[in-house]
């Protein structure tokens, strides 16, 4: 498989189905994001291949090096979706202080978007950045920014 996307024929099924149970505006919604985090992976320098899986039953992308990120819609807030970080570490904090402007933060566990948002790309991409290579930039002061 290409650098940036590798799963056993397993986690596929498990990945797809996931997708599939979201509602049809929200899975769009969630397999733009997932896009992004694919197309961000191939173009930094990573230690190993992202995988994508299912953790806390949510859509999960892990790299050597990096920590996880995590994509999800809760039936609770319907018109609400979020893309989330690893909250022990300074990913959210360090985003809140880049992105305050730009994006709404749930506590230090990540960005929630709303249906109607437009998202600022480029900004998402670099917190994805960030997050697949934070054991590589977490000592320095902003994550390196």
């Amino acid at each position: 498989m290409k650098k940036g996307n590798q799963m056993n024929n397993a986690n596929v099924l498990m990945v797809d189905e996931k997708y599939q149970s979201y509602p049809e505006g929200i899975r769009d919604k969630l397999l733009s994001l997932r896009q992004l985090v694919i197309d961000v992976s191939k173009k930094i320098d990573l230690p190993a291949q992202v995988q994508e899986t299912i953790n806390a039953n949510e859509p999960s992308f892990v790299v050597d090096g990096g920590s996880p990120i995590r994509i999800d819609w809760k039936s609770h807030t319907p018109n609400q979706y979020a893309m989330y970080f690893q909250c022990k570490t300074k990913l959210v904090d360090t985003f809140k202080e880049l992105y305050d402007d730009t994006f709404r933060f749930d506590d230090d566990k990540g960005i929630v978007f709303t249906v109607d948002d437009d998202i600022a790309t480029r900004e998402l991409a670099h917190c994805i950045s960030l997050s697949l290579r934070y054991h590589q930039i977490k000592h320095l002061p902003l994550l390196g920014v």
